[in-house]
């Protein structure tokens, strides 16, 4: 299957013109939209989002993976085999953590071909390589190594909200198992203490839990974390105390 990670969101023509590359260079092959709503512009967020999310996924997954506030720059293109599965984007940082945490992790860059667009990479470049990894074809680009990669001051956990759901919740970019069980964590001057779930604490509380793909996640049972901590995308948090 071909997994999309953008940030393109739902409205206007932006998914559905890379769907339809897709859809035309891979037919038969299902789409996933796994994320299309990833703060804009935001790579260091998306990058400590992607571990979490692909480990239900089979090998041979093809992710193409999108946020790229510099689309048009000499910045390359890169595809990425970590773990069995593929991931094609711009090498911006975001598959600086993917990298970090995986086991065995190739690269190669990509050449930008003739006649592509300035601004629509996702659609021009990076959507016909996906199709042609999900076909099962050779990766069109050079192997570099893999510290091509690599954010050398980017930490390993990322103490801020990275993305705010539906239900209002609030995903970080830490990984629970960093903390320990317990810990009481501060945000907006605000102390909120961890639950397992969200059954465990009165309606309208809030508390922090180890979400279902690994990270600390900000919640309130039956009702909205954003709203009650004040939350959005890019919002700071520390230990309690620390």
């Amino acid at each position: 299957m071909i997994v999309l990670f953008t940030d393109f969101g739902l409205e206007g023509p932006y998914l559905g013109q890379v769907q339809a590359v897709l859809q035309q260079q891979a037919p038969g092959i299902p789409v996933i939209n796994l994320f299309s709503n990833l703060a804009p512009f935001d790579i260091q967020g998306a990058a400590s989002l992607l571990p979490a999310y692909v480990t239900g996924f089979p090998p041979a997954t093809v992710f193409l993976c999108v946020v790229d506030p510099v689309v048009g720059s000499a910045r390359p293109g890169v595809v990425v085999q970590a773990a069995g599965r593929w991931y094609v984007g711009p090498n911006e940082g975001l598959f600086a953590q993917l990298a970090r945490q995986a086991g065995t992790v190739e690269c190669w860059r990509l050449a930008e071909p003739d006649g592509v667009s300035a601004s629509f990479h996702g659609r021009d470049v990076f959507a016909p390589v996906a199709a042609l990894l999900a076909r099962g074809g050779d990766v069109p680009g050079e192997p570099v190594p893999v510290s091509c990669l690599e954010q050398a001051d980017w930490p390993d956990e990322l103490f801020r909200v990275v993305y705010i759901d539906r239900f209002g919740n609030a995903l970080t970019g830490v990984r629970a198992s960093a903390l320990a069980a317990g810990v009481l964590l501060e945000v907006n001057g605000q102390s909120v203490p961890m639950a397992h779930t969200f059954s465990d604490v009165p309606p309208g509380e809030a508390f922090w839990y180890a979400n279902a793909n690994g990270l600390v996640e900000f919640a309130v049972n039956r009702g909205r974390a954003d709203a009650v901590l004040g939350l959005k995308a890019g919002n700071a948090f520390k230990l309690q105390g620390g």
